[in-house]
């Protein structure tokens, strides 16, 4: 229920009580609760919501631009610590996985951060609450709010806990970047036949395997990836591919 849902329901309360009301409900969901509920309030107000009359608090795109910073000095910071095998390309591909506007939305929705969000009427009846920009913006714009409320430490727990949590979900979505699919139609369109990804090697115990694949196209391999699962690795050989193959398609 949004802040002025609440009042609207309680004429007796408070805006103080609401705003109360509203860092309860986001710690029931997202387990944080906020020491100083005003920066959640800013967080969750989408600047269709703060234009309104009865409304005071200003939009939360400031704060989303610093949860969008603070967000990709924690995923990158993980990704350097976690896959230390990993070329600068690599690292880019999956950070940019972890943080897109998909990514980020999928999130939302899950955890139910996108109920919370205050919108104007006008944008609720559009479907605001189901947009992806405005739900992945209002996750960034938490994550600032955290880092002002409690700072670094707990910025990186939330991030841990409700993204990286999600890790290997969101790298292998469907509606991630599809580049095994592209691959064979960039070979289809050539008149070649389909890709073949060979497993090259398996390490590590059960539950930090890294798999280690090749894709072969026109008779060679012509990309090498790596993953926590066999379908990431043959995204990331595919994208590899890709790129090798639209580099030389002219010699």
């Amino acid at each position: 229920m949004g802040l002025f849902d609440f009042l609207k329901r309680n004429p007796a309360a408070s805006p103080q009580k609401a705003v109360h009301e509203l860092a309860e409900e986001f710690y029931l969901k997202l387990g944080y609760l906020f020491r100083d509920p005003s920066f959640l309030l800013q967080a969750l107000t989408h600047r269709s919501h703060s234009r309104t009359v009865d409304n005071s608090a200003d939009s939360n795109e400031r704060l989303e631009y610093l949860g969008d910073s603070i967000l990709g000095m924690v995923i990158s910071e993980y990704l350097y610590h976690a896959y230390p095998d990993y070329k600068e390309g690599d690292l880019t591909k999956t950070k940019a996985l972890l943080v897109n506007e998909t990514a980020l939305s999928t999130v939302g929705k899950e955890s139910g951060l996108n109920t919370l969000i205050l919108l104007s009427a006008e944008e609720e009846k559009s479907g605001g609450r189901n947009r992806n920009s405005i739900i992945s913006d209002a996750l960034e714009a938490v994550i600032g709010a955290i880092y002002l409320d409690s700072g670094l430490n707990a910025a990186r727990d939330f991030i841990y806990r409700v993204i990286l949590s999600r890790k290997e979900d969101i790298l292998s979505d469907a509606n991630q970047h599809n580049y095994k699919g592209e691959l064979l139609e960039y070979l289809q369109a050539r008149g070649e036949s389909a890709p073949h990804y060979e497993v090259l090697s398996e390490e590590g115990p059960d539950h930090e395997k890294i798999f280690r694949i090749a894709v072969h196209a026109g008779g060679k391999i012509t990309g090498i990836g790596m993953g926590q699962s066999k379908k990431e690795a043959e995204q990331r050989a595919a994208a590899e591919s890709l790129n090798y193959l639209k580099r030389n398609e002219d010699d």
